[in-house]
C-alpha cells in the first residue's frame, strides 16, 4: 500500500490533486489549516474511490502539530512514501505594510514546514520504491509587478521553497527518489479570492497568452504525473504552468 501524504488539501489545487490520484491500495493523509468542511468533502470523495484516508487541522507553522501529522500518516504503512507540500497563501501586503511576524508566518507555513516534514521522514522516502516528492510554489516569485501587484512575503517564502526543493533533489538522487517543484499561474479558486479584485482578475485574465486562469486540475495533473513511475527521470525541477504566463 503506497503511503501519501498532502498538505492545504481541502480545496484548489490540493483537493484537485486528492481526487486526480485517489484509488485502492492507497493510504492518504490530508490536512488543512482551518477548512474543514471542504476537508471532509475530500476525505469522502477519497474514500468512494477506496482510498483509506486519515486527515487532521492544524497550522503547519506549529512543530507539534507537524510531530502528529506525520504519526498519523505512518498510521497503516509505518512510513511515508509520497509528499505532497501545497500548503500556502497569497499575502498582498507590500514593504510597509507587512511586519516581520507576518515574514516570518509566511516562511514558516510554507517552507519551515516543508523542511520539517523532510527531516523528520527522510529515512521513509530513503527506503522507498516510490519515493516522490513534489512541492507547490507560485509565479509570485517570478512575475514581479504583474499588474501593478506584488507578494513580497509568498515570494520570499515559495522562493525559499524551491531552494530546498532543489537541493533536497541532488541529496536524494542516489536513492531513486525523485523531488520537483510545480509553479502554477493564477489558479481560479473555490469561492472569491481574498488578495484580488474582480476587476483585477479581469485584466490579468487579458494578459495570459492562453486566455485564462489556470483550473486547479490543470496543476493536479501534472503534479499526478510527477508521482508515477513514468516520471522517474525527472526530478530537481520547477516545473512552471502557467498559461504562457511566463512569457510575457
Amino acid at each position: 500500500m503506497k503511503s501519501i501524504l498532502i498538505t492545504g488539501a481541502a480545496s484548489g489545487i490540493g483537493a484537485a490533486i486528492v481526487k486526480k490520484i485517489a484509488s485502492q491500495n492507497m493510504y492518504l493523509t490530508l490536512t488543512t489549516k482551518s477548512n474543514n468542511k471542504g476537508l471532509e468533502e475530500v476525505v469522502e470523495y477519497a474514500k468512494q474511490k477506496g482510498s483509506i484516508v486519515s486527515f487532521l487541522s492544524g497550522d503547519l507553522s506549529n512543530k507539534e502539530f507537524i510531530k502528529d501529522l506525520i504519526i498519523l500518516a505512518r498510521k497503516h504503512t509505518g512510513s511515508i512514501d509520497q509528499f505532497v507540500s501545497n500548503a500556502g497563501y497569497a499575502e498582498k501586503k507590500k514593504f510597509g505594510e507587512f511586519t516581520c511576524s507576518d515574514l516570518i508566518k509566511s516562511i514558516e507555513t510554507m517552507a519551515l514546514s516543508f523542511s520539517e516534514i523532510i527531516n523528520i521522514c527522510i529515512d521513509d522516502f530513503k527506503k522507498s520504491s516510490c519515493g516522490r516528492i513534489v512541492s507547490v510554489s507560485s509565479f509570485v516569485n517570478k512575475n514581479i509587478g504583474l499588474n501593478n501587484n506584488i507578494f513580497p512575503t509568498t515570494a520570499a517564502a515559495k522562493s525559499a521553497l524551491e531552494a530546498l526543493t532543489k537541493t533536497l533533489a541532488f541529496q536524494l538522487a542516489e536513492y531513486q527518489v525523485t523531488v520537483n517543484s510545480v509553479s502554477p499561474g493564477y489558479t481560479k479558486k473555490d469561492g472569491k479570492h481574498s488578495a484580488l479584485t474582480d476587476q483585477e482578475w479581469e485584466e490579468i485574465i487579458k494578459k495570459i497568452p492562453l486566455n485564462r486562469l489556470a483550473q486547479p486540475q490543470d496543476s493536479a495533473n501534472l503534479i499526478s504525473f510527477l508521482l508515477s513511475d513514468e516520471a522517474s527521470y525527472i526530478t530537481g525541477q520547477i516545473i512552471k504552468i502557467d498559461g504562457g504566463l511566463s512569457l510575457i
